[in-house]
C-alpha cells in the first residue's frame, strides 16, 4: 500500500498509488468504496489518526477495482510524502560498515564503526519531493554529496520503547537522499550546517505502509549519478537495525506520528572516491530502494 502527497490544479491532496501508476484521491476514494468521509487531506493528519486511519485505508485497498476516481500519475506533481515535517528529521551517521570506512579513510573497522548510533538532524526546510531541484548553495559550498537512505516514518507516539516492540510504532517507509555539504560538515564541529541547507532532504516518491514491507532489513538500496551506479547495497548491512534506532531515540526523546528516522547510507558516496566525486550543477541523482520506488532530483545549474 503506497501513499502519495500530490499537487493538481494548485491544490495539494493525498492519495493511494496503485501498480498501474494511477493515483486514487484518498477522500473521494473512501467515499466511493466505503460511503464514509473520515480521512483527512494531509499525510500528517492521516498519521495522527492512527489505527482508525489504517483500518480505513486497508478496507479501501481491499476493495479497489477498475471503478472509482483515479488520476494518471503523469497528470500530478508528486510532493514529498510529508512536505513539511513538524520536527527535524532524525539521521543516523556511519550506519553501514563500508561507508564508515570510506568516510574515515581507514581500513580499521574498530576505529571507524561507532559503538552507539551517531545521531544528527536535518531541519524541515530541507525537505523537497521527487523531481525538485536541489539548491547548489554555491556561495557557501563546493563539495555537495549524495546519500541514499531508507527512512522510517513513525505512526504513533513512542517513548522509552523496547526493541522487541519497535515495529508497533512504525507506520511505513520512504526513500531519503541525505544531501550533504562536506566542506561545511568538516568546518563545523556539529553537522547541521553541512546537512541542513535548504532542499538537502529529498524525500519520496511515496510512503509505503509497513504491511507491504515485512522485512525492511532485506531491501536493495542503490544510487546513480548521471546514470553511473555509485551505491549498491542491501539494508541488511546496517550496523544498528531499526528497532535499535527506535529504542535509542525514544529512550530520551518522545517520537510522534510523522517523525522521520533516516537510517544511514551505504558506501559509494562522492567523498569516498579518490579523488572525490562531488556533485556538479545539473547532475542527476537517482535513489532507489526495493519495494518503495525511485527518488530523482537534480542539482541547480
Amino acid at each position: 500500500m503506497k501513499l502519495v502527497t500530490y499537487e493538481i490544479n494548485e491544490k495539494v491532496a493525498i492519495g493511494l498509488l496503485t501498480d498501474d501508476q494511477m493515483v486514487r484521491p484518498l477522500q473521494a476514494t473512501e467515499l466511493h468504496y466505503c460511503q464514509t468521509e473520515s480521512l483527512p487531506c494531509s499525510m500528517l493528519e492521516l498519521l495522527e489518526q492512527g489505527s482508525q486511519a489504517t483500518d480505513t485505508l486497508q478496507k479501501i485497498f481491499s476493495k479497489l477495482d477498475e471503478t472509482g476516481p483515479k488520476i494518471s500519475l503523469d497528470q500530478v506533481n508528486l510532493l514529498a510524502p510529508i512536505p513539511r515535517p513538524r520536527k527535524n528529521i532524525f539521521c543516523i551517521g556511519k550506519n553501514y560498515v563500508e561507508h564508515a570506512l570510506e568516510f574515515e579513510k581507514t581500513k580499521d573497522v574498530t576505529a571507524a564503526v561507532p559503538k552507539v548510533p551517531v545521531i544528527f538532524s536535518k531541519p524541515p526546510t530541507c525537505v523537497v519531493g521527487t523531481g525538485a531541484i536541489v539548491k547548489n548553495h554555491k556561495h557557501m559550498t563546493s563539495q555537495i554529496d549524495y546519500e541514499v537512505e531508507l527512512a522510517v516514518v513513525i505512526g504513533k507516539t513512542a517513548s522509552n520503547v523496547a526493541k522487541e516492540n519497535a515495529y508497533e510504532y512504525i507506520f511505513g517507509y520512504t526513500v531519503m537522499n541525505d544531501v550533504s555539504a562536506r566542506d561545511l560538515q568538516k568546518a563545523h564541529a556539529q553537522w547541521i550546517m553541512g546537512k541542513g541547507p535548504d532542499t538537502f532532504a529529498p524525500l519520496g516518491p511515496c510512503l509505503v505502509h509497513k504491511s507491504s514491507i515485512p522485512d525492511p532489513h532485506n531491501l536493495s538500496i542503490r544510487c546513480w549519478i548521471n546514470g553511473e551506479l555509485r551505491q549498491n547495497a542491501n539494508t541488511k548491512d546496517m550496523v544498528f537495525d531499526i528497532p535499535n534506532l527506535i529504542a535509542t531515540l525514544s529512550s530520551v526523546i518522545t517520537l510522534e506520528p510523522g517523525d522521520i528516522i533516516a537510517t544511514g547510507t551505504p558506501a559509494g558516496v562522492g567523498v569516498g572516491f579518490t579523488p572525490p566525486k562531488f556533485l556538479q550543477p545539473g547532475d542527476e541523482m537517482r535513489c532507489e530502494i526495493e519495494k518503495i520506488g525511485v527518488l530523482v532530483n537534480t542539482i541547480e545549474k
